[in-house]
């Protein structure tokens, strides 16, 4: 029981933007966080890592533009590491930096440019 107790706080710890610097993000009430921590930054729910822990507040690198991110925005943890998907469909797909399908996300908004926080599948089913 104490295991679904865990995942429970884990999956739904949230932080607050501190501060904003390019596509570096403090945050705070980050306690209980880990380094290289997959979260989700803002309402856009933002791709970022943490990459450096400090008492309760984590420093976080974003790969996505922050432009539009405030003081006080949240930051929800995911407790998993970023990771990639592996299968058969990998080899003749082509991927951002954070593996999401160009492709696919080409005909989601017809556009060259990715709009922040899109997300779809990496891989097809």
């Amino acid at each position: 029981m104490l295991r679904d107790r865990d995942a429970y706080e884990t999956e739904n710890r949230t932080g607050y933007v501190r501060a904003v610097s390019g596509p570096v993000v403090i945050a705070e009430n980050m306690g209980g966080s880990a380094m290289y921590e997959l979260v989700q930054v803002g309402s856009f729910r933002l791709v970022g890592e943490i990459i450096r822990l400090e008492g309760d507040n984590a420093t976080i690198q974003v790969y996505e533009e922050t432009d539009g991110l405030t003081v006080g925005d949240p930051v929800y943890c995911t407790g998993k590491p970023l990771s990639l998907e592996l299968g058969p469909g990998i080899m003749s797909e082509i991927f951002d930096g954070i593996q999401r399908p160009l492709d696919t996300i080409y005909q989601m908004v017809e556009n060259v440019f990715i709009p922040r926080g899109v997300q779809v599948k990496a891989l097809n089913d």
